[in-house]
């Protein structure tokens, strides 16, 4: 051994370590002591406390690190790198449970040319090192196997790894792949696929799985040779069916690289024939229709570039082009059969598939009898009978009868959902029989339709068979009435009516034509008990037809001859009638009175439209007063016309009673009745507001004018004032209340926004349309006119028998200048001197 140098200060440093030799901090800081010297001492120091303390990690850790970073600078594979291989192999032989040791070590070895030895070097680590701690090993074994460069040796280790890992089989898939060993990436891949409690360590789906391993063999067809792809792709089929169409076409895809085209071609067809949604479909569909055209291309290119090819490969392009025109033309037969997969109880889609069939008439006949015992009545999906009908059609264009009644046959024992449906094939059956001129056969399977079952059965019991309910269906029975009226006698015909009265499945509409038949033979008498069978069985408004045509053929019939009979029905049809319906009957009974005179026929007239107006609807009350009126103008005098003007004045609202008002006033003004009419005006003018009916202010202004003198003009105008400030008042109550609930609702009146002036007109205006337009004129002797003396009656008028000379002129000053004003303000052209030649009385004098 080389002996040791020492300098003047490492004197300390020697005697602290003979002193304590086995303690490693002497040691230590004789070591950072020497790390700014020399390489050689410090080297010698290393080796010196580790003969004394050969266990220490801490100094055969730092003595490593050293050694390392001496050599950082000088070229790998050195003897300097060989005498720090040496250090380690002496370090290891204390300190091979120390993994931090191993990976430095190995470390140190991946940046040396020497592959075995490495490898070794890992291999002794994992020997050495517990199992618990080969996590710590293995990353950077993989990280030098796949970066060495020699594949087999990478594969090997992976192989190992696995065994402790197989969670990064995905890692070994994929290194699999870019080494180009894609047999067994896929064999690994379907084994991963294969272990259901295997959880991807990139959260890929077992889709996203297969979807990689179908990708794999498809694409590289001929390198995968160690699994059956085949079996594979199906039994991803079978797993997955959500994705059907992508897994077919790769399977077919598969073939086609294989070069095997006719068996892509009847991947392509099964996959057709078996996938249920139009998604997957379209998309075999058309990877399908790719291809064939694809191959087609590629062999009329080469027959273009060789002309002199054989007469084969031109057979085989024309069967090519041959069958992508077949698959064409049996895109909509084949996208039938997915919707039919997908429900084969679609009544609708099998009748498409019908028309797909046109002109094959087996084909046709095969379809139809395919369907009718597919289809689970249950289940079915549209109306069922039609298919039967429609099957049963088929035979009857083909002049095939017999066979067609076969299938009747069979359509009614169907146990369709509804009775309707029954009914209809038994009526599309008969009509059948009809358009063949066979007429009694019609009639007996109408017969045979209706005939009673042996026991009570309730229409509505689901329970029970629809064969068993058939008897009281109103569709066979309406048949059945019609072959009878047009084939049968009067009394089987008579018959099928009253047993379907009997049965209580008439409707009106059976009621009127049953009326009209036995009116047609001269029946009357029968015909007026079937119209009362009618209304006894129906109710309001489902009678109404029924009255109608009653009493129309009652009054036609007997011409007056029964008048209190008539009149009779009348009040028995209007007795529960509701107000829609009344104005009708009432007017028909009014005319049936007219038409048919006597000595009371007067009084009755007026009876009639008087309970009229109060049984018709509101909206109909005005027309009917008018009518009224009328009648009461041409039967009876001015005081009944009077009763019937005020009746409707008090009875009618808003614009109504105005307009009735008018009618009244213009009526005692033609009849010279001036006070009556001014009354009519003052109480019509307690529900006019002045803004809103400024058209009757200037009637009666107008009025007044032709009629009245300066006193009955300014009291027209006092009232038209008076009641501008009863409407204010109403108004501005309203509104506050109005506002009281807005300010309940949203906070006090000072709360609201800049907009509230507005939004109090515009509740203002609302409230003067509400109040002008729901007026309604009251009959009350407190204030208002009395329609029959035209007097004017005020309570609160005050009687003042005395009052001074001063006060009289005052106010006839007040007077004459009030009326000069609100003549101004009316803006009426009239002279005050016209009423200088007006009496008393308001008529024009002579003068």
């Amino acid at each position: 051994m080389d002996e040791i140098e020492f300098d003047e200060d490492d004197i300390l440093y020697e005697e602290d370590i003979l002193r304590n030799p086995y303690m490693i901090k002497p040691w230590m800081r004789y070591i950072e002591y020497k790390r700014d010297g020399s390489v050689k001492a410090l080297n010698s120091v290393y080796e010196r406390a580790l003969k004394q303390l050969p266990g220490c990690y801490k100094i055969w850790y730092s003595y490593l690190k050293a050694r390392r970073e001496q050599i950082e600078k000088q070229d790998v594979g050195g003897s300097l790198y060989n005498d720090v291989n040496h250090a380690f192999e002496k370090a290891l032989v204390y300190m091979h449970k120390m993994p931090r040791i191993w990976i430095d070590y190995c470390e140190f070895m991946m940046k040396q040319p020497f592959i075995t030895r490495t490898r070794h070097i890992f291999d002794r680590a994992l020997r050495a090192l517990p199992i618990t701690q080969h996590n710590r090993i293995w990353p950077l074994y993989l990280s030098f196997v796949t970066e060495c460069g020699v594949e087999e040796t990478a594969v090997r280790v992976y192989r190992r790894y696995l065994k402790l890992c197989p969670e990064d089989t995905e890692d070994y898939i994929k290194y699999l792949i870019e080494i180009k060993r894609l047999d067994e990436a896929a064999v690994k891949l379907a084994e991963i696929l294969n272990k259901e409690n295997f959880v991807s360590k990139y959260g890929k789906s077992s889709y996203q799985l297969w979807t990689e391993l179908c990708s794999l063999i498809c694409e590289n067809p001929d390198k995968v040779i160690s699994l059956n792809v085949d079996a594979i792709i199906r039994g991803g089929i079978s797993r997955y069916t959500d994705q059907l169409g992508s897994l077919w076409t790769s399977l077919a895809s598969y073939y086609i690289r294989s070069g095997l085209f006719d068996r892509a071609n009847d991947i392509y067809e099964e996959a057709m024939e078996s996938v249920t949604t139009v998604r997957d479909f379209t998309q075999i569909f058309d990877a399908y229709s790719q291809c064939e055209q694809t191959i087609l291309l590629k062999k009329i290119e080469e027959r273009e570039e060789n002309p002199n090819i054989e007469i084969d490969d031109d057979i085989d392009i024309e069967l090519r082009l041959a069958r992508l025109e077949y698959l064409k033309e049996r895109h909509l037969l084949l996208l039938n059969s997915v919707m039919l997969r997908q429900n084969p109880h679609n009544v609708q889609e099998w009748l498409k598939r019908v028309e797909l069939y046109e002109g094959k008439p087996q084909d046709i006949i095969n379809t139809y009898t395919e369907a009718v015992q597919t289809i689970d009545p249950k289940l079915a999906v549209g109306k069922l009978y039609t298919l039967w009908v429609s099957f049963a059609k088929f035979y009857e264009e083909h002049q095939q009868l017999k066979d067609a009644d076969i299938i009747f046959e069979k359509a009614i024992q169907v146990p369709f959902l509804k009775v309707d449906d029954l009914a209809t094939v038994w009526c599309e059956w008969a009509e059948m029989k009809i358009r063949q001129n066979d007429f009694k056969g019609a009639l007996k399977l109408m017969q045979r339709a209706t005939v009673l079952p042996t026991r009570k059965v309730a229409y509505f019991d689901d329970a029970e068979p629809i064969q068993m309910r058939l008897h009281k269906s109103l569709k066979i029975w309406s048949m059945y009435a019609d072959l009878e009226e047009s084939l049968g006698t009067f009394q089987s015909c008579k018959a099928v009516y009253d047993r379907i009265i009997d049965l209580k499945i008439a409707t009106p509409q059976i009621i009127v034509n049953y009326a009209s038949f036995l009116e047609d033979n001269k029946y009357f008498s029968l015909e007026f008990q079937a119209y009362e069978k009618g209304v006894s069985l129906f109710k309001w408004p489902n009678v109404y037809d029924i009255w109608k045509m009653y009493l129309r053929k009652f009054l036609d019939h007997y011409k007056g001859t029964k008048i209190s009979q008539t009149r009779d029905l009348f009040i028995q049809c209007l007795e529960h009638c509701p107000p829609k319906y009344a104005k009708e009957f009432y007017i028909m009974f009014a005319k049936m009175e007219e038409t048919y005179p006597n000595t009371t026929s007067a009084r009755n007239i007026l009876n009639v439209y008087e309970k009229a107006v109060s049984a018709v609807l509101p909206e109909e009350k005005f027309e009917m007063y008018n009518t009224y009126i009328s009648k009461a103008a041409s039967v009876s005098g001015i005081r009944k016309i009077r009763e019937i003007y005020e009746k409707a004045i008090l009875d009618l609202d808003g614009n109504d009673s105005r307009q009735m008002c008018i009618n009244y006033a213009k009526l005692e003004t033609k009849l010279g009745e001036i006070e009556r009419a001014r009354a009519i005006y003052v109480q019509c003018s307690q529900v006019c507001d002045p803004r809103v009916t400024s058209d009757f202010w200037e009637m009666w202004s107008d009025f007044e004018v032709a009629h009245g003198n300066e006193d009955t003009l300014m009291e027209m105008l006092r009232i038209k004032r008076s009641v501008q400030t009863q409407f204010n008042i109403q108004v501005n109550m309203m509104s506050a209340q109005m506002l009281a609930a807005a300010s309940n609702a949203s906070g006090t009146v000072s709360d609201l926004a800049p907009g509230a002036k507005d939004g109090m007109r515009m509740l203002e205006a609302k409230a003067t349309e509400v109040s002008a337009n729901s007026g309604k004129i009251e009959k009350k002797k407190s204030s208002g006119i009395d329609f029959v003396r035209g007097e004017t009656i005020n309570p609160d008028e005050i009687n003042i028998d005395e009052s001074s000379d001063d006060d009289d002129d005052k106010n006839n000053e007040e007077n004459e200048y009030n009326i000069e004003n609100e003549i101004a303000i009316e803006k009426k052209e009239v002279p005050l001197e016209v009423f200088g030649n007006m009496g008393k009385g308001g008529k024009v004098t002579d003068e």
